[in-house]
């Protein structure tokens, strides 16, 4: 064989693979989270409690007879959730309904999730099951703690969830903590309060009603995770996500005593996560904050 032959096929065989390197939008997303929490004035114990979970996929070469040149660099891909639960139940009764549905919730995500992380056709319908799941799950924990000890026999809380893949936010909702999405100068509800805090002062006498009422506060909840009686009946829904979104989860001892333009500006200042959380508490606080104060707040971002 010829010199000239011989350069030609070393130029073939060792020519770079053509390869088109992939990027998924769900590894190119960005999640900064914060959150804070402060117990009410009027409050014995704090009995809000909250939690931010990254589920994640990875892929790294450990081993081969490849050429670094021919492989992809290290890959991840990750979905985002955040819970807060605003406990119910007079004392550390209610500390304990939300402290055991969020570490129920964490230990079942692993034992029986399916993590969705990169959407297809069939990922909002499957979510939404998992969702189901893992809230009638959580429901049933408590239930079981509240009759093995007379002493937890009224134990529910509120519970709001988000997650988010690549561009999609799922949420799922029972009770009266509140999620919102502030876009564009623009704060949008997502949640509706499972309450009757729209028909006045509530009684101090009143008692707990044997369909499954509750009280916090100075409001009747209407639905919620440890509840007896039918249900409970939660919303589960999924909007888009748009670069530059600010997600903010909260319990009602911010919304009743903060307004939504208050919030609102707050959010628009944009600065840290950590910041406005605290910056939100200090509003509730300055406002008398008889009721104990949560704040999730995440600025979602798609890198280019």
């Amino acid at each position: 064989m010829s010199h000239d032959a011989d350069i030609g096929r070393r130029a073939v065989v060792s020519a770079p693979l053509d390869l088109q390197s992939v990027q998924p939008l769900s590894s190119a997303i960005s999640v900064e989270i914060a959150a804070a929490s402060v117990r009410g004035l009027s409050r014995s114990e704090n009995s809000d409690q909250y939690m931010a979970i990254r589920t994640s996929r990875t892929q790294e070469t450990l081993l081969t007879s490849l050429g670094a040149a021919d492989l992809p660099q290290p890959f991840e891909e990750s979905g985002y959730a955040m819970i807060v639960a605003d406990g119910l139940g007079e004392g550390a009764i209610g500390a304990r309904a939300s402290r055991l549905t969020l570490g129920a919730l964490a230990h079942l995500a692993i034992e029986y999730g399916k993590w969705n992380i990169r959407l297809t056709h069939d990922s909002p319908q499957e979510i939404r099951q998992q969702g189901e799941f893992l809230m009638r799950n959580a429901h049933q924990t408590i239930l079981e703690a509240s009759r093995a000890n007379m002493t937890l026999v009224n134990m529910a809380t509120s519970l709001t969830a988000l997650y988010i893949i690549e561009d999609r936010l799922f949420f799922a909702h029972v009770g009266h903590a509140t999620a919102f999405l502030f876009r564009e100068g623009g704060l949008i509800r997502l949640t509706t309060s499972h309450s009757l805090d729209d028909q006045g002062p509530v009684s101090p006498f009143l008692p707990r009603a044997d369909h499954g009422l509750l009280r916090d506060s100075d409001t009747l909840v209407t639905e919620a995770l440890g509840a007896r009686g039918p249900g409970p009946n939660f919303d589960i829904e999924h909007c888009s996500l748009a670069s530059g979104d600010r997600l903010l989860l909260c319990t009602n001892g911010l919304t009743d005593m903060v307004t939504h333009e208050q919030i609102a500006d707050a959010l628009a200042a944009r600065h840290r996560p950590q910041d406005d959380c605290e910056h939100l508490i200090d509003l509730a606080t300055a406002a008398g904050r008889p009721d104990d104060v949560t704040v999730m707040l995440a600025d979602y971002t798609i890198r280019r």
